[in-house]
């Protein structure tokens, strides 16, 4: 199993990229906000893919007490972009198969969080999310926690943002 590795990606030229800029998310601060109000969006919706890379599927088998190879078959897809965790169609469109509905009312989490896929620990910093204001803000159409919560600085996004190439 190979992953994705990271990103090529800047959302801009270095030196210019537009989250850089003060004013972006709170007047008079570089950076963006974001915090996560599970809701679920980003893990659910149309069909999709959720990349893992062998470490990412390393850890969530050793969390889930499965060998590497069990988790991969009762777990993961092979795609053409690489091995993606399955989803599981329901009322909200299709859910990653680790989305618990049920546990927490009102809410969506991750049953796997603590070691949950790059793919997922980065949102929403993802490239495809930074390439313009614009970009940004169709993201935040879907995801209610975006331009909310903590300020994160331009070196963190960055950080986040070469994590994983989506």
């Amino acid at each position: 199993m190979s992953g994705p590795g990271p990103s090529d990606a800047r959302g801009g030229h270095a030196g210019a990229e537009w989250f850089a800029s003060p004013g972006q998310s709170t007047p008079g601060e570089a950076g963006l906000r974001f915090s996560c109000t599970q809701c679920g969006n980003c893990c659910s919706g149309p069909p999709g893919y959720v990349l893992i890379s062998t470490s990412d599927a390393a850890a969530m088998s050793a969390r889930l007490g499965l060998t590497t190879d069990e988790f991969e078959r009762r777990y993961t897809r092979r795609l053409r972009e690489g091995w993606s965790l399955n989803e599981v169609e329901g009322a909200h469109g299709f859910d990653c198969v680790f989305l618990d509905r049920n546990t927490h009312p009102g809410r969506a989490v991750c049953s796997i969080y603590d070691v949950r896929p790059a793919q997922c620990r980065t949102w929403p910093f993802w490239p495809s999310n930074l390439k313009s204001p614009e970009s940004w803000a169709r993201a935040g159409r879907v995801c209610p926690g975006i331009n909310k919560g903590p300020l994160y600085t331009p070196v963190q996004i960055r950080v986040q943002r070469d994590a994983f190439n989506i």
